[in-house]
């Protein structure tokens, strides 16, 4: 059984993209196997996230854990965004049903994908 807040996210996801202007982009997972997350990131020239997005093709839970990680980040330096977890995750969700660990970890996977562009940038 899923948490109010994951049914919060679920029927009223925030930030869905695609983000106009984005400068960094993540995905994680394979289209047409299984939950697939992209993620949009903006980040300013003070080096602070100042935008997020995500798109999902997945569970209840995926929606809810890219929801989740587009408010988590934004304000944060991208070193900070690194810092978020999956537990952070779920925890921010109430948690999550057994067997549905895969979907915050997809959602920081997009992120550290996101931001690996960014490392190589600066």
């Amino acid at each position: 059984m899923y948490s109010a807040i994951v049914q919060d996210h679920f029927h009223q996801p925030r930030r869905v993209g695609p983000l106009a202007g984005a400068t960094h982009t993540g995905t994680a997972g394979v289209v047409g196997e299984g939950p697939y997350l992209v993620l949009w990131l903006k980040v300013d020239e003070d080096n602070k996230i100042v935008d997020a997005a995500y798109q999902t093709f997945g569970c209840p839970a995926a929606i809810a854990s890219g929801s989740v990680l587009a408010e988590l980040v934004e304000g944060k330096s991208p070193a900070e965004a690194l810092l978020v977890s999956e537990e952070n995750i779920v925890e921010s969700l109430g948690g999550l049903p057994e067997g549905k660990d895969h979907c915050p970890r997809l959602a920081v996977q997009a992120l550290k994908n996101a931001l690996t562009s960014y490392s190589k940038e600066k």
